[in-house]
């Protein structure tokens, strides 16, 4: 069962991104404000989930969350600074939207960048120990799933409409046969030499 807070009597963000391990895209991430006696039993780390339920939950968190809101970190800026800071700033950019100012940020993973002055706590796989960062991995992850489909009716060399842009076989396939597109991350290994003896 993941718990309803880390910072007790405090308005909390809970904060996540999707897209860092990608070879393609942009890194998109969530925050996401609950109400204090949020409980839903279905919610849990969006790897944890399958495809539908991850939907169903998005439109209950949605409903059901105080305010959300989603940052958008593109290919290329994650070239030019690099996809560690391009996740924190996504993380940024999401806490940005939030129609509601947290007085506490909890952030899933080891690295973050101070948020203004707000306090936060950085929680390793806290997607499955926190309802809010649960929730914000949902809502980055479909969003995100989303972006890499619609992507890929501009460019289907690549499987985006099912491996999201992550490093599969297919997806290096594409690369090898078709080059990188515009939405590649150039700054990424694209086809390490290992894996040019597969084709």
């Amino acid at each position: 069962m993941l718990l309803p807070h880390y910072y007790t009597g405090m308005i909390e963000a809970g904060c996540d991104e999707a897209g860092r391990g990608c070879l393609a895209g942009s890194v998109y991430a969530a925050a996401v404000i609950l109400p204090d006696d949020y409980h839903n039993d279905l919610l849990n780390d969006s790897k944890q989930l399958s495809a539908k339920q991850r939907y169903t939950l998005r439109k209950q968190i949605e409903h059901d969350a105080i305010s959300w809101a989603l940052g958008i970190v593109t290919a290329k800026e994650i070239d030019e600074i690099n996809i560690l800071r391009a996740s924190i700033l996504a993380m940024h950019r999401a806490i940005d939207g939030l129609k509601v100012r947290p007085q506490a940020l909890i952030i899933d993973g080891n690295r973050f960048t101070r948020y203004q002055d707000l306090p936060h706590t950085t929680i390793v796989k806290g997607d499955g120990k926190y309802l809010a960062i649960a929730a914000a991995s949902v809502l980055a992850k479909t969003y995100r799933d989303d972006y890499m489909k619609e992507l890929h009716t501009q460019y289907p060399y690549y499987g985006w409409d099912h491996n999201a842009g992550y490093p599969t076989k297919e997806h290096r396939q594409g690369i090898a046969e078709h080059g990188p597109s515009p939405y590649h991350r150039m700054t990424f290994t694209l086809l390490p030499p290992q894996q040019l003896e597969l084709f």
